[in-house]
């Protein structure tokens, strides 16, 4: 099913487009593809009046903020260069976005973010970003938890295995939200604010 409708009220929440993260392998879509459309969804929000949320993931350089816990793959030890957490230039430097620090795969777990979308009145969130089975599933599920209507704009993601990619797609979001392509959701926009 097609996204059928976007509320008067809805932001645009930007998944992890950061330097660091936009450079890796992923699938379907390249990640200049993603941060194109997701550039497109942006302007195109912006000119409605409505926010955009530009998401990143960071830790501090000892990884204190780090998750904890056993898993059976590790990402501790991990380090990142210089500059790697940084929102990409196709997406910044527009003073009016929200920006939001997560340290976790979702970006409502430990931040502001529901505090900042239910003080401008948003009840709908649409989500881009990589990867689409960690950080875009874990925020979809927790906005869905949190009774926002979501909408996933699934040319405006992608994920290292096109596996978990599909089955977010196909299997997950259906239960979350509806999900449609950047141009369904453009023209769905320019529809609600005739």
């Amino acid at each position: 099913m097609s996204v059928s409708t976007l509320d008067p009220r809805t932001a645009l929440v930007v998944i992890d487009l950061q330097h660091g993260i936009v450079g890796m392998p992923t699938q379907p879509y390249t990640g200049p593809e993603v941060v194109s459309r997701s550039a497109e969804l942006a302007d195109a929000f912006r000119a409605q009046g409505l926010p955009v949320v530009l998401v990143r993931v960071s830790f501090a350089a000892d990884g204190a903020d780090a998750m904890p816990g056993r898993t059976e793959r590790q990402a501790r030890g991990l380090s990142f260069p210089e500059g790697w957490d940084v929102i990409v230039d196709e997406l910044s430097g527009h003073p009016g976005d929200i920006h939001v620090t997560k340290h976790n795969w979702s970006a409502f777990f430990g931040t502001d973010l529901d505090v900042q979308l239910r003080r401008r009145g948003i009840t709908q969130i649409v989500l881009t970003g990589i990867a689409t089975s960690i950080g875009v599933e874990s925020t979809a599920r927790d906005g869905y938890a949190h009774g926002y209507h979501v909408t996933l704009a699934t040319d405006a993601m992608a994920d290292a295995d096109a596996e978990a990619h599909r089955n977010s797609v196909e299997r997950v979001f259906p239960r979350l939200g509806e999900s449609g392509t950047t141009a369904e959701i453009l023209e769905l926009l320019a529809k609600t604010h005739a």
